[in-house]
């Protein structure tokens, strides 16, 4: 009786150790995606309530940095470079910190997303850009602190920060008529020569139509004006399945020479086999 009194007694020890209280967070994550024309912008941060209190000058002091939320970084990433008040912000992942004042914020992205809080060593260095929004007066409350993307453009939208009777709003810039032009171009200009060199290496790769894999190869050396060793080699090995050990060797040659000039032992040695093979009656 002892022993199964002492087991059961383990057991529940076990099972007090292992179990896991949830409760609900005070300051739950929350977080937003959101495409901005061709940009997607991603917002991850955690949303404290006024629950009866004074935010802004009493809660949250004007004049001192503000972590811009609860608990660690509330972060905003970009997949694009973005235009700030005529500054370039650099596509990534970025701190949000804030300095409320009653007529105007500070608002910055800092490039250390690991802080819980504000850094305990504040680094100008990390500023990767700083801009001031004006502060505007709501006619009603946000209860919960809340970062949202608003007025959407193709070209355009705003980063908004509202809480209390207060919202800041920062207006970033996105490229994308940038973005859809160079697309635009790319897709009408054709398939690249690396699209072409990619197309003849799968076909003699897989012991495809080497005809086809050889119109693809000379289209890839056709439009590549540097002439790479590599498209030459994989272009002797295509002539060579081919039966065209004559032309297979010329082009082995072509590529042996740039690939001395650019110090590639590899290559060097693979068409040097390549020719003294192919040179076999």
């Amino acid at each position: 009786m002892k022993k199964l009194l002492l087991s059961l007694a383990v057991l529940s020890t076990i099972q007090l150790t292992q179990a896991q209280v949830k409760t609900p967070q005070p300051s739950p994550k929350s977080s937003l995606e959101q495409t901005v024309g061709l940009t997607q912008v991603s917002i991850e941060y955690s949303r404290p309530s006024m629950k009866g209190r004074t935010i802004f000058g009493d809660l949250v002091p004007f004049g001192k940095l503000w972590r811009t939320g609860a608990n660690q970084n509330s972060m905003v990433s970009f997949s694009d470079d973005v235009m700030i008040d005529g500054k370039t912000l650099k596509k990534g992942k970025y701190a949000l910190f804030t300095i409320p004042k009653a007529e105007a914020w500070d608002v910055i992205f800092y490039s250390d997303t690991d802080n819980w809080g504000t850094p305990e060593n504040w680094d100008e260095a990390k500023v990767a850009l700083k801009t001031s929004a004006k502060a505007l007066m709501l006619s009603k409350p946000v209860e919960t602190f809340t970062v949202s993307v608003g007025s959407l453009d193709n070209n355009f939208a705003s980063l908004d920060l509202s809480w209390e009777r207060t919202m800041v709003s920062v207006r970033f810039d996105v490229p994308t008529q940038k973005t859809a032009m160079t697309s635009i171009d790319k897709t009408l200009a054709g398939p690249s020569a690396s699209d072409y060199f990619s197309s003849a290496q799968y076909f003699y790769q897989s012991n495809g139509d080497m005809n086809k894999a050889l119109e693809y190869i000379n289209k890839a050396l056709e439009l590549n004006k540097e002439k790479p060793f590599w498209y030459s080699r994989q272009k002797s090995l295509i002539q060579a399945k081919l039966g065209d050990k004559k032309g297979a060797i010329e082009t082995a040659k072509i590529s042996l020479a740039a690939a001395t000039a650019a110090k590639n032992d590899d290559y060097v040695k693979m068409n040097n086999d390549s020719i003294a093979e192919w040179s076999k009656k």
